[in-house]
């Protein structure tokens, strides 16, 4: 199957049936799973596998210790936002161990999502400087957990030390029209760049 590239003319115009692609990223946790699975239209393919006790000394679970899988491979997931556009959505993994699928998965990527939580922040700075480095499109979405102190995302932004242009929105993941908002943004945003034919800025 064939996805549009990321390049700087918008894919996003004309009546053709453009199919995209669009990567679900961020840290161990971070609800990357349940934001595929509550958006997709499709069953969505998971590749979990239950946490092991010799996993633990690699997999950090502070802050979620009510987690018992892990996405091994990929999440994917197919939401049509309108009858001419098709997002085809790949959750990357969030452990280190994995990292070696992402650039794999980001092949042909329109743009991405990283989903941040507020209570382990740092845990997404891997996925926004991959990102940045690779100049490919993406918005920050805060998954809003229950219990977690809510922030303005200004203050989230700041924290993240993103560039002025990048979208950060709040989201809960587990809610269709919250995550279909979210993929709307990253498609918005991507076709912004594309149109205006600057690269992302980098931090």
């Amino acid at each position: 199957m064939a996805f549009a590239p990321t390049e700087r003319h918008s894919p996003l115009t004309g009546a053709e049936p453009v199919a995209l692609k669009l990567l679900v990223a961020g840290g161990f946790g971070a609800g990357k799973t349940t934001l595929v699975g509550s958006v997709s239209e499709i069953r969505p393919l998971r590749t979990e596998e239950s946490l092991s006790e010799l996993g633990r000394p690699v997999d950090v679970i502070d802050g979620v210790e009510a987690k018992n899988t892990t996405t091994v491979a990929m999440d994917f997931g197919r939401i049509t936002l309108r009858d001419n556009l098709v997002l085809y959505l790949f959750g990357t993994p969030g452990q280190d161990r994995f990292w070696f699928l992402w650039d794999e998965l980001a092949q042909g990527a329109l743009g991405a999502v990283v989903l941040a939580d507020t209570r382990r922040l740092a845990d997404c700075f891997a996925a926004v400087d991959y990102f940045e480095r690779r100049h490919i499109p993406f918005t920050v979405a805060v998954n809003c957990f229950e219990g977690a102190e809510l922030h303005d995302p200004d203050k989230v932004r700041e924290a993240l030390d993103l560039d002025q242009g990048v979208p950060v929105v709040m989201c809960d993941a587990r809610e269709r029209e919250s995550a279909k908002n979210v993929l709307i943004s990253v498609v918005e945003h991507a076709a912004h760049l594309a149109a205006t034919h600057r690269e992302p800025v980098t931090g």
